[in-house]
């Protein structure tokens, strides 16, 4: 059966209108205690960081979230950094969460939760590589939900 051009562009058109892009990322395997944190997490996140909406990346999971078109992504449950090791490595505080730096070659910063009973892992794009708005949006929802390791 021929379509002809005009029902070819209408579904091309269809099969592009989606809304927004979204990210796609490795959901994370965490321990069942490290998953139980997580899903407390989901259900505290803000709908809002640095006035991007929420938009989850795929495949769709508690333990990811999203803001923007991948501008901001948060994995719970991922395992902890090897870079954690390394004596050198970068951290920073934001409203009172410590979070270790990971530079990226061609990307924004990836940073991780320290000193917590399971690892939040943040990735930005690089418009956010020197802006800490994202880490202070998420430190309310990471205090109440993901207790401190000590």
């Amino acid at each position: 059966m021929f379509l002809g051009p005009s029902a070819a562009l209408v579904l091309l058109v269809a099969g592009c209108s989606g809304g927004e892009a979204k990210a796609s990322v490795t959901v994370p395997s965490p321990s069942p205690e490290a998953a139980a944190y997580c899903r407390a997490l989901d259900g505290e996140l803000p709908d809002t960081v640095a006035g991007l909406e929420r938009n989850d990346p795929e495949p769709a999971s508690v333990l990811t979230a999203g803001w923007g078109d991948g501008a901001i992504v948060l994995r719970c449950g991922v395992e902890r950094p090897a870079k954690m090791d390394d004596d050198q490595s970068k951290g920073i505080t934001a409203s009172g969460v410590n979070w270790m730096l990971e530079q990226r070659d061609g990307d924004g910063p990836r940073l991780t939760t320290t000193l917590r009973k399971t690892y939040v892992e943040v990735s930005l794009s690089e418009a956010y590589a020197h802006d800490t708005t994202p880490l202070a949006a998420f430190a309310p929802a990471v205090k109440k939900t993901i207790p401190n390791r000590f």
